[in-house]
């Protein structure tokens, strides 16, 4: 609580500083100082509250056009639009579409190679995770302890049936005493 305590007055004193600082260079004259400080090209944020072009198969008609500022021939070419599309290209009728979609159907459902990315970097890590296994069992851990052995096994097995450990459910119930082997 108390590291989360210090961290939090670290942020809020540096916060402070840096104000205060470009407060004080305003006042002393340094304006370019304070505009740099608050300048809106400094942090630029987006209005997300506005309509957004996206390209998406389950969202087919987007709330604007791809293109937003026509060219001077994009704007001829819509006023021509506004008669009969009989007398259009099959260029131009192309380029329309551009204008209000990125990309068609097809050119958005056409596979991508990008698996082959995903799988060849997920392969390299794996490979790398290997190796640093390999060299821990080899430089970093000691050998296995005695409790490992089958004979230790053995024996603490046979310790815990001399004991009855656990004789309702357990390791010792399993165990038939008067044939001295397990229960089938």
């Amino acid at each position: 609580m108390t590291q989360g305590f210090k961290v939090c007055t670290r942020v809020c004193v540096s916060v402070f500083r840096s104000i205060t600082l470009c407060v004080t260079l305003n006042l002393h004259g340094f304006s370019k100082m304070y505009s740099m400080c608050f300048s809106e090209s400094v942090v630029k944020s987006e209005d997300f509250t506005l309509p957004a072009y996206v390209d998406r198969r389950d969202y087919p008609l987007p709330d604007v056009a791809h293109v937003k500022h026509l060219s001077a021939s994009q704007k001829a070419l819509k006023e021509k639009e506004k008669a009969s599309w009989s007398s259009l290209s099959m260029d131009e009728k192309v380029e329309l579409y551009r204008i209000k979609f990125k990309e068609s159907f097809a050119e958005m459902n056409r596979r991508s190679n990008e698996w082959k990315t995903v799988v060849g970097t997920a392969m390299f890590f794996f490979g790398i995770t290997a190796l640093i296994v390999m060299w821990e069992k080899r430089y970093v851990y000691g050998p296995l302890p005695q409790t490992f052995d089958k004979e230790w096994v053995a024996m603490q097995t046979k310790r815990m049936l001399d004991m009855k450990v656990n004789p309702i459910q357990g390791l010792a119930s399993k165990w038939d005493y008067e044939k001295n082997e397990w229960k089938k």
